[in-house]
């Protein structure tokens, strides 16, 4: 579990930390400073030290809490759809959809997970709830039997994700990637080659290229 939340700054706290994400999405983790964020958030140095206490705690908990958003969101569009095979759609649609802030924050959490035990920890855990309503889609259309599935639920979510977390890395890298929509047609048709879903099952709904 995290240990580096602090009680101070309350709904300014919240604003400080959007700033700190803000910075750290366009400087990366080594070259966000106080300075920076100060001057982005219109907060003084000494408070930032009073909220956070070092950079690198101010840092991790902009981190944890834009990631624990991220869940909280993809939780959301999950409890919005009833139907397997839409809800896992509609998850793809959401994680392809990400703003170009999102991506960059979520390369630097992985990145610094690799240098950081309290954060390694902590980004395990996220990745089980991150993880969880697209497995739950899985198993509950498997138990319907609108899945017939030739490899377990465990190893079809594992693949999905996966894919997701690649196509990230690469788009914010900028390297030549498919638009978000090739990549989801082609996704979408080997997922369903992966559940044994019936083509009829619509995919197009709600779709916007970014």
């Amino acid at each position: 579990m995290p240990t580096r939340k602090r009680r101070a700054g309350g709904e300014k706290r919240e604003a400080v930390l959007d700033a700190v994400a803000a910075v750290l999405a366009s400087r990366g983790y080594e070259n966000t400073r106080f300075a920076d964020v100060s001057a982005a958030g219109g907060v003084a140095i000494s408070t930032l030290q009073t909220y956070f206490g070092s950079r690198e705690d101010m840092i991790i908990e902009a981190m944890q809490v834009f990631t624990d958003r991220e869940v909280d969101a993809l939780r959301a569009v999950s409890a919005s759809e009833t139907d397997p095979w839409r809800r896992l759609v509609a998850l793809v649609d959401r994680s392809l959809h990400n703003s170009e802030r999102t991506r960059q924050i979520l390369v630097e959490f992985w990145r610094s997970a690799m240098r950081d035990d309290e954060l390694r920890d902590y980004s395990a855990t996220v990745q089980e709830r991150y993880r969880a309503p697209f497995l739950a889609a899985v198993r509950e259309g498997v138990a319907r039997g609108v899945f017939t599935p030739a490899h377990d639920a465990e190893a079809v979510t594992n693949l999905l994700l996966a894919a997701l977390a690649g196509l990230i890395v690469s788009r914010v890298q900028q390297h030549p990637t498919p638009a978000p929509v090739e990549f989801r047609d082609v996704l979408l048709t080997q997922l369903r080659q992966m559940l044994g879903v019936d083509d009829s099952e619509p995919t197009t709904e709600g779709i916007e290229a970014r």
